[in-house]
């Protein structure tokens, strides 16, 4: 089965920023106040496209690939930090003379945001962050539930769970995330698992998850830029993720008790993908909110 035509445009509507480690795609559209979009791991900035038409009809929509995902390049000697990935999304932002943006993460993205807010506790940070709007994720490492092939991944067995995947086990292991009324179709399982093996992505699978361990490492870090920032915070939760779903709501709420929290019954770990129209409107709706916050 080739890939979709909606893949396909979103592609050719893309551009191509430099790095010192490697080219980043990313796309940029609409007008108005800047928002910023990271995405999640095994995935892409494509993860996005069912609600892009909303979005960039009310903000300046910025999605990138990180370094080691989807149409980026994806060098095979990169360590993919977590570090390494806001220091690229930051010289993004300045190449685009973009100095405030809202962010909206998911996943992988959100352990980023989580260090662009630590960035900004501590005075540094290429740009002003206005708020911050969380799909499911791991931003509470004790909480986070990681699936057999995450695991099987971040073991000293890693790189041969990469060299073994295939489209088959990639169905598998993916769809179990989704929700079970709305796991994605043939065509979805096929433009993800051709973004994973673009330019030759399979080989640096077992790299990219080694922010769980990360996560660990600098839990006081991450976490407590959860606490401690001033910039208003909200989370959307697609309540029947098995690794970060509705188990999350309740910590979350009492590590950032002043956020905007949206649960979403019957709603997997893709709550974009999944159902894009809730997650447009509690999104608005957390904008809203950030500027009531006492």
């Amino acid at each position: 089965m080739p890939i979709s035509a909606e893949l396909e445009r979103w592609r050719e509507s893309g551009d191509f920023f430099p790095t010192g480690d490697g080219r980043l795609f990313y796309r940029l559209d609409g007008a108005g106040e800047p928002l910023l979009l990271l995405h999640g791991f095994p995935t892409s900035s494509f993860d996005w496209h069912r609600i892009w038409e909303d979005l960039s009809g009310r903000f300046r929509v910025l999605a990138p690939d990180f370094l080691g995902y989807g149409f980026s390049d994806k060098p095979a000697d990169h360590p993919y930090r977590v570090a390494d990935h806001t220091d690229q999304v930051e010289a993004l932002m300045a190449e685009l003379g973009i100095g405030k943006a809202a962010v909206l993460a998911h996943d992988y993205g959100d352990t980023v945001a989580q260090e662009l807010l630590a960035r900004r506790l501590e005075g540094a940070g290429g740009f002003e962050i206005s708020s911050v709007c969380f799909l499911n994720g791991g931003l509470l490492p004790g909480v986070h539930r990681p699936t057999f092939i995450l695991k099987l991944l971040n073991s000293p067995l890693g790189f041969a769970a990469s060299a073994l995947m295939t489209r088959g086990i990639f169905r598998r292991r993916f769809s179990e995330i989704f929700a079970p009324d709305s796991r994605p179709s043939e065509q979805d399982i096929t433009d993800y698992w051709a973004l994973v093996n673009y330019n030759g992505g399979r080989r640096i699978y077992h790299k990219l998850v080694r922010y769980m361990r990360e996560r660990w490492q600098h839990r006081d870090r991450w976490v407590g830029a959860l606490e401690r920032t001033p910039v208003p915070l909200a989370l959307i939760d697609g309540a029947a993720d098995p690794i970060s779903g509705e188990h999350l709501v309740e910590p979350f709420r009492q590590v950032c008790p002043r956020a905007k929290v949206v649960c979403l019954e019957g709603v997997g770990h893709y709550p974009q993908l999944e159902a894009p129209r809730r997650v447009v409107e509690g999104f608005l709706e957390s904008m809203v909110a950030r500027h009531s916050r006492p």
